[in-house]
């Protein structure tokens, strides 16, 4: 194989699209795999709709997935520049040619013009195509028009015949030249479409492949008619299937999150979300989820790409980041979990400088339940502040006068522990419980409601480690104070 030469040309008209994001990453193995080259492209035609803080959050957002390009903007290359909108004598260069080779030709056919062949069409119950009016007009009438300042715009013109190529993908397709029109590369105005600009920039860059979605496959022909018009070799194609939501439409912000940006917010990782993307198409075996980047490089064959639909499953994404989470190196999550708090206004400097240790070692006690990295807020509220607030049902379950023998037992408990750790801890209570003829599962429970304010949390006797002898006492106090003083506490406690 020639060396392979693959892109990924994003418009900055928004931000990164997962189903760009695949695109990209599909491109970005391909390129790895055979030892390659990956080339980024900014594709900026769309001038009213393009913007400098797209452009940047697509390079940041690639970055982030680890996407790192051989040649593009910030780099260069061989091949630059890499923005199309500073590549327009490159276009003009190549439309000379096609004018003088009369492969393509100034089409002076107004608005209007054309709206009353379609209206004709469509009367006629016609598929509507470009009559082709001015392809023949002589070089007198070309000239005579263009001296009377007549706008016009360049067309190709389509040759009879059928162009049939070869898709990894999709296998042979196939299209007769009727269906298509000599369609335009250059509006009136002198602004280039995007079929022209992407086919010279593919061509003059050597792309060897060019792997897309399946929604610029009916631009193939088209394209693959201005190689040819232009003396060049097109390149090999194949189009990866769409990327669904669950009601079986193109993913978008009603079915949830389908930015990369959004996911980077929501607390996910980028192998994750990288590892999720590669199996929305491909799989590896058909049975294996979690695949390491190393062997996403050395398995990915496009061959292997499905041709159906893929669809986005949340919940899978959501499981596997889970997984990421739990194997990542606990600095690593810490270091993530922290960036987070500081954003959200969780943790500044002072409490850093009161609690940095402590917190450390919190955070390593929920990393294990963490499914993203933003849950963490959530599951350690009660040690970042105070806990005012209580699980409901449970606080009417354990609101009961019973319970007061067991509360003013835990705080004699911690304020004589002498060994304050876990393990010391939970054997003094199993103990305490043992001596008071109950379960120790009647002493966890309410402790725990007592001290995080939930029915969950990561080993409670940990927990009282980290959070301290007297945050703990004071906890348990205003419980029992809120006992005492509730209107109507039930009577029996547990056991």
């Amino acid at each position: 194989m020639a060396e392979v030469r693959v892109r990924f040309a994003p418009s900055p008209t928004g931000y990164l699209h997962v189903g760009g994001a695949r695109t990209a990453l599909f491109n970005w193995l391909f390129a790895r795999r055979h030892k390659g080259r990956f080339i980024l492209r900014i594709e900026d035609t769309d001038r009213e709709r393009s913007r400098p803080e797209y452009e940047a959050a697509i390079l940041r957002d690639l970055q982030w997935l680890g996407l790192n390009w051989d040649e593009g903007p910030s780099i260069g290359g061989p091949h630059g520049p890499y923005v199309q909108t500073e590549r327009a004598p490159i276009y003009k260069e190549h439309l000379k040619k096609l004018l003088a080779s009369r492969a393509a030709y100034p089409c002076f056919c107004s608005q209007k013009d054309l709206e009353t062949e379609r209206e004709s069409a469509n009367l006629a119950g016609l598929g509507y195509h470009y009559s082709g009016r001015c392809r023949d007009l002589s070089q007198a009438e070309v000239d005579h028009r263009k001296k009377t300042k007549q706008p016009y715009a360049i067309r190709l013109r389509v040759p009879p015949g059928v162009t049939v190529f070869h898709d990894l993908i999709r296998g042979e397709v196939k299209v007769d030249h009727a269906e298509l029109d000599d369609y335009i590369l250059v509006r009136t105005g002198g602004e280039p479409t995007y079929n022209f600009v992407v086919t010279v920039d593919d061509a003059v860059m050597r792309m060897s492949h060019v792997i897309r979605g399946e929604d610029h496959l009916s631009n193939t022909p088209k394209q693959i008619l201005l190689y040819q018009a232009l003396g060049f070799e097109p390149p090999i194609f194949a189009h990866l299937p769409l990327i669904l939501g669950e009601d079986r439409t193109p993913l978008s912000k009603r079915h949830g999150a389908s930015s990369v940006s959004e996911f980077k917010r929501l607390g996910y990782l980028p192998e994750a979300l990288v590892n999720y993307l590669a199996l929305l198409g491909w799989s590896l075996d058909g049975k294996t989820d979690l695949i390491s980047q190393a062997d996403l490089i050395k398995n990915f064959a496009l061959e292997r790409v499905h041709k159906a639909p893929a669809s986005f499953d949340y919940n899978k994404l959501l499981w596997m980041n889970g997984q990421y989470i739990r194997k990542a190196d606990d600095e690593f999550i810490f270091q993530r979990c922290l960036e987070y708090l500081w954003d959200m206004g969780g943790i500044d400097e002072l409490f850093m400088r009161a609690s940095g240790p402590p917190l450390k070692r919190m955070l390593g006690l929920v990393k294990p339940s963490l499914k993203t990295i933003n849950e963490v807020g959530d599951q350690i509220l009660y040690f970042l502040g105070e806990v005012h607030v209580y699980d409901p049902e449970e606080l009417a379950k354990h609101l009961v006068t019973g319970n007061l023998p067991i509360l003013e037992d835990a705080e004699k408990i911690l304020d004589e522990a002498f060994h304050f750790n876990a393990m010391a801890l939970e054997e003094r209570f199993r103990a305490a419980a043992t001596a008071a003829g109950k379960k120790f599962a009647d002493y966890v429970h309410p402790l725990r409601l007592a001290i995080t304010g939930r029915t969950v949390s990561p080993n409670l006797f940990e927990v009282i480690e980290i959070l301290g002898k007297g945050r703990c006492i004071v906890r348990l106090k205003r419980f029992a104070q809120m006992i005492r003083t509730s209107p109507s506490p039930g009577i029996p406690g547990p056991g």
